[in-house]
């Protein structure tokens, strides 16, 4: 929709707005008012039913995983051990209170957002809408957060704390800690909190009127003139809002600052002991400062460099200086090669950013994409899929194999279309400029993005690809990788130790994103959707009388893999799943 154009234009449509705006945030706050006291109570009850149900187990697991651990030397695990305590300690009375802000904040602000929402551009029976988005689907979240917590506190600690007890020291040797160094890093921590904390305290103070003054001016410019957030009419609500609630946003910021001041200043204990120096522990804490008051002044606009000086605290860094000169500014360096966004930029784009949750939806639908073929195929076995559903263990052809499977076509065939980044089956490039802004997500991207350089430079054949494919998918199953040897085509070992290398990593890869909070219900629902496939799968073999035991012994992993299975199968499923994300408005993994 094109801004009105004039004055009296303008404020014709600011004014016709205003009330509409009034109303609907109104019935937004009433919807919220009624709604959160139920959603913080469900959040309360069960999140604490969580935490307290398990933290007897969560307890005495942590002590014999670090007792048992052969990554960790003594000392260490004394230390670890003594610190643990304090974290169990704090652990239910920081997730009981937690559980109570959520609750409560989601429980009042997601129908406030919805009843905005219900009335954007595209939308149908906005007047009904108006009343009910908002209701049933928070009272649903609010459920999928409780699950989401469960998985992750039964699920995701127990598979880490497992890696910890059985995973062996790398190159042999365990971490341990150097006891002389310890007492002058804790100092060093100590003088760290005592500076840092009062200095960006005082600094965000003095700088909150300026960014509370800047950003009320920014927006009311942006409304006067229906520019930035304000260009589409959908975004109008939601813009503001924002002006309404800028000063809290202010507050946040400052309360944010605060809070990051105390491991900001305690890092310097870290830095003493990684340097074994007292002194690059003492310059972090005056570079830390002036890294606080450079990267504030670059987010509110405000002159570059900083008062506070910035020595070196790294001795590569002074050894490297000549070399690698550093940046005296975080804009100069965010800047360097782009121009300044445009402020009648329409706000509609910006929102199709991809995020760690809509790609981590890609995978799933994926990993069911090839499935349905895994299992039409006969590779993957109703044993398979019941000990995925049960959770035992053994078997890790549908939990592990299959997601990293999935993730191993995607880098093939970005590295076949010579991409900077890693193409979807929808045809989305995800590239390190639209990547998620998620720090998470960076954990498993840059790796990935590793092995796929890595895979395109060894320029693996045909059935090299295939065997690969075979081996990620099956590395979980003793007995059929013993068969999967067999066909094998013919390597010599330098060539068999790369693609098992590549296999195991991206395995293990596989293995750290099935712990992220949403993945394990995903993953219930991609076993539920192979189960019933097999299901169908099996009744048609029984109307043409051939059993299922008959259709997996006529050498199914010889034919998915083959040149004409599923690579035919699976392009033309990807063109017909590509068009039905693309339908989406958002490009998703």
């Amino acid at each position: 929709m094109e801004p009105p154009k004039g004055f009296w234009a303008t404020l014709w449509s600011f004014l016709r707005f205003l009330p509409y705006f009034l109303g609907l945030l109104l019935l937004g706050i009433i919807k919220g008012a009624l709604l959160f006291p139920l959603i913080c109570l469900i959040m309360t009850i069960g999140n604490s039913a969580i935490i307290l149900g398990l933290w007897p187990a969560h307890a005495i697991w942590t002590y014999y995983c670090i007792a048992r651990s052969k990554q960790l030397g003594p000392v260490l695990k004394l230390v670890l051990g003594t610190g643990i305590s304090v974290i169990l300690v704090l652990w239910p009375l920081a997730g009981i209170s937690g559980s109570i802000l959520v609750g409560a904040g989601y429980g009042f602000f997601a129908p406030v957002l919805a009843t905005f929402d219900a009335v954007g551009e595209g939308k149908t029976n906005e007047f009904i809408h108006c009343f009910v988005d908002g209701t049933w689907s928070t009272i649903k979240g609010c459920f999928t957060v409780v699950r989401d917590l469960k998985d992750v506190c039964f699920h995701s600690y127990f598979s880490i704390m497992d890696d910890l007890r059985l995973h062996d020291p790398p190159a042999g040797k365990p971490y341990e800690i150097r006891l002389q160094c310890i007492p002058g890093s804790f100092l060093v921590g100590i003088l760290g909190i005592m500076i840092d904390v009062p200095v960006i305290t005082i600094t965000a103070i003095c700088k909150s009127p300026y960014m509370l003054i800047k950003g009320w001016n920014r927006l009311f410019h942006d409304l006067i003139g229906r520019e930035g957030p304000f260009l589409e009419t959908a975004c109008v609500p939601f813009a503001g809002l924002a002006i309404l609630l800028w000063p809290l946003a202010v507050t946040g910021a400052v309360a944010a600052s605060i809070m990051a001041s105390f491991p900001l200043g305690a890092y310097a204990a870290v830095v003493a002991y990684q340097e074994s120096s007292i002194y690059m522990g003492l310059c972090y804490i005056i570079a830390s400062l002036s890294m606080f008051d450079e990267y504030s002044n670059d987010i509110l606009d405000m002159p570059e460099g900083s008062c506070f000086p910035r020595p070196q605290y790294r001795k590569k860094e002074l050894l490297h200086a000549s070399t690698f000169p550093r940046p005296t500014s975080f804009r100069r360096e965010k800047q360097e090669g782009k121009g300044p966004p445009s402020r009648a930029t329409s706000f509609k784009n910006s929102i199709r950013e991809l995020n760690p949750f809509k790609l981590l939806e890609h995978l799933f639908l994926e990993c069911k994409r090839y499935g349905d073929n895994l299992v039409s195929e006969g590779v993957t076995t109703s044993e398979d899929i019941e000990e995925a559903r049960s959770g035992k263990g053994g078997s890790r052809v549908v939990s592990i194999g299959l997601p990293a499977y999935s993730i191993l076509q995607a880098l093939l065939r970005s590295g076949k279309a010579n991409t900077d980044g890693l193409l979807l089956s929808d045809n989305t490039l995800i590239t390190t400029d639209n990547r998620p802004k998620d720090r998470f997500f960076d954990w498993f991207f840059d790796p990935l993005m590793i092995i796929k350089e890595q895979i395109k430079a060894e320029n693996f054949s045909e059935e090299e690809e295939n065997y690969l494919s075979k081996l990620v998918l099956l590395l979980g199953d003793s007995k059929r990788l013993k068969n999967l040897n067999a066909q094998s085509p013919p390597l010599n070992e330098r060539r068999r130790a790369e693609i098992d290398a590549f296999a195991r990593r991206l395995q293990g890869i596989t293995k750290s994103i099935s712990r992220y909070p949403t993945a394990k219900r995903r993953f219930d629902d991609l076993v539920k959707s192979l189960s019933e496939e097999l299901e169908k799968n099996m009744r048609g073999s029984q109307s043409v009388n051939v059993s299922p035991q008959s259709q997996r012994s006529q050498g199914g992993i010889t034919r998915l893999f083959s040149q004409k299975s599923l690579g035919k199968k699976a392009s033309i499923q990807g063109d017909n799943q590509g068009a039905l994300l693309a339908t989406d408005g958002l490009p998703v993994v």
